[in-house]
């Protein structure tokens, strides 16, 4: 009852069944590993966020390239904010998706070294090829505490770094770039400020980074391997049906020629 396996139609299903397993648990294993490197990464952030604030001289230096471990680090800086000479990151959005810019000013540290502080969003209020106006900084020696963040470029943010913008503005936030504009030296990556907090609100401080949806990894993982495992399973219940059915049609067939009556 089961050579009907050995037909042109069935052999093509066997061969989509044999095919089907391997790709969906490969598929499972991929998800497994976006699952592992989106914890790790989530750890990471958290890992960061919660270490005890540290000078930010003592983690980078001018030309210093922010690590994976160094990002996202609470950090504290003592010195004087030079406001003329601030830029303003354009394209940039708040929490409810408005456009405006990030404010990015130079901070001069005791030392004489500059870090970039960035103290927030302003809303860009129509135009932007004008500078916007914004609120001043602290005046005088202060210290600032923030969020240590790597040197931004187009691969790993995918934006383009456009030439011929309006005075003070950029695209993107590079020390280096920052460097020979203020012919300084920059300490590498900058900071995102958490405090103090700006009077009246503004620039709006930048929210926390939040964590990547790695449970979702974890669900897709266990929802491909379960699917591996049903194609066999389903492939032997249409065999099943198919040679029941086969069984059934033979013995109305037999019964049908039992009950007819011999020809004479």
């Amino acid at each position: 009852m089961y050579r009907f396996l050995m037909s042109r139609q069935w052999v093509i299903l066997a061969l989509i069944t044999l095919l089907l397993i391997p790709t969906m648990i490969r598929l499972g294993i991929w998800q497994m590993h976006r699952y592992e490197m989106r914890s790790a990464r989530n750890q990471l952030v958290t890992n960061a966020l919660h270490a005890k604030p540290v000078p930010v001289e003592t983690i980078s230096t001018p030309g210093h390239a922010v690590t994976r471990t160094e990002k996202y680090r609470t950090v504290t800086a003592t010195g004087t904010f030079e406001a003329s000479k601030e830029v303003v990151v354009r394209r940039r959005t708040n929490d409810d998706d408005e456009v405006g810019f990030h404010v990015l000013t130079p901070f001069v540290l005791t030392d004489g070294k500059v870090v970039l502080i960035n103290r927030g969003w302003i809303p860009a209020n129509g135009a932007q090829t004008a500078f916007p106006k914004i609120p001043a900084p602290p005046s005088g020696r202060t210290t600032i505490t923030g969020r240590l963040m790597a040197d931004e470029t187009t691969a790993a943010s995918g934006i383009k770094d456009i030439k011929g913008l309006p005075d003070r503005q950029i695209m993107l936030i590079n020390s280096e770039e920052q460097a020979k504009r203020l012919h300084a030296q920059v300490l590498g990556g900058y900071v995102e400020q958490t405090a103090p907090e700006a009077k009246g609100g503004t620039p709006e401080q930048i929210s926390d980074p939040g964590k990547e949806d790695a449970p979702l990894n974890y669900a897709y993982m266990i929802q491909w391997w379960l699917f591996a495992a049903a194609v066999p399973v389903g492939y032997v219940v249409l065999a099943r049906r198919e040679a029941r059915d086969r069984r059934e049609a033979a013995a109305k067939e037999q019964e049908t020629e039992q009950a007819e009556p011999a020809t004479v």
